[in-house]
């Protein structure tokens, strides 16, 4: 004859197989340790033998306890996996997800996001590209990527929130004069020219960190334009002109030949998720909130 168990049965048995301790399980279930023991006793009478030896100082399980439980944990384990991946299946968590980042500060956020993210949604593969300034959103608006981790302010895209808002600095040339200034002004950008973004970045960004005119309204020199951000650094370097960036460049983009000064007086640069309208999914919309969580 069949002897059928029921859900609340085996998940208190193998809560005190694993505790031996009825109280702590009846804390951990929001139950009773008169109704841990109430299961128990019926689950011993169902099954016909003591499952658990009790005195007055300890539980321990008996031999047939031992072997139930090993029998019974990965059959349950088995169980929970199932749900989870049909839950998961049901909210359309699975698949690829494309994620791109610009820049080393991007790249970190999405990292984070990423482990995150593969925790709580282990069955939707992720796949990590590396975009550079020419590039970055004509791969997302293509549809090679589906969210990509950049710095604001970028139009025509659904912006996520804001993950990391940083101190803005000026890269200068190590030997210039401006090197030995603890900081400077927005202002010093009328004096020297300053290196520009290619023309298929979104205009706001490109005006965002590469203004025409300074909060005075004097006009900003134009340098010459670079596809990739160390290809601004050489610039930089060589002394063809200047360019505001997040303080992170101290970190990830070391160079004895240019060096950063901080501004005393500019806004800071905020970095976080970008995707198009068009490619809202639930997966999407998961991976966004694990960055969220990640990084606040």
């Amino acid at each position: 004859m069949a002897v059928l168990l029921e859900r609340t049965e085996v998940q208190t048995f193998l809560a005190l197989a694993e505790e031996l301790h009825f109280g702590r399980v009846a804390e951990q279930l929001g139950l009773t340790t008169g109704r841990i023991s109430q299961t128990i006793k019926k689950l011993e009478r169902r099954i016909g033998a003591p499952l658990f030896e009790r005195t007055t100082r300890q539980v321990s399980l008996t031999p047939l306890g031992r072997d139930l439980a090993t029998d019974l944990a990965p059959l349950v384990q088995g169980m929970d996996e199932a749900v989870r991946r049909a839950v998961a299946r049901a909210r359309g968590t699975t698949g690829v997800l494309r994620a791109g980042f610009l820049g080393a500060a991007a790249g970190q956020l999405l990292l984070k996001a990423l482990e995150l993210f593969t925790v709580r949604h282990p069955d939707c593969g992720t796949t990590i590209h590396e975009c550079q300034v020419h590039d970055a959103m004509t791969r997302l608006r293509g549809g090679e990527l589906d969210v990509l981790f950049t710095a604001f302010p970028v139009s025509q895209v659904v912006a996520g929130p804001v993950l990391l808002s940083e101190a803005r600095v000026l890269a200068v040339p190590a030997g210039s004069s401006w090197a030995a200034h603890a900081s400077v002004s927005v202002e010093v950008l009328a004096e020297q020219p300053v290196i520009q973004l290619p023309h298929d970045m979104p205009q706001e960004l490109r005006h965002e960190r590469t203004p025409t005119h300074t909060p005075a309204g004097r006009p900003v020199p134009r340098g010459p334009t670079a596809a990739t951000f160390p290809e601004v650094l050489a610039l930089v370097a060589a002394g063809e002109g200047v360019f505001p960036v997040g303080e992170h460049a101290r970190q990830f983009y070391p160079r004895p030949d240019v060096a950063y000064v901080a501004f005393n007086d500019a806004a800071p640069v905020q970095w976080g998720p970008v995707w198009l309208e068009s490619n809202v999914s639930t997966r999407l919309r998961a991976f966004v909130q694990a960055a969220a969580d990640a990084n606040t």
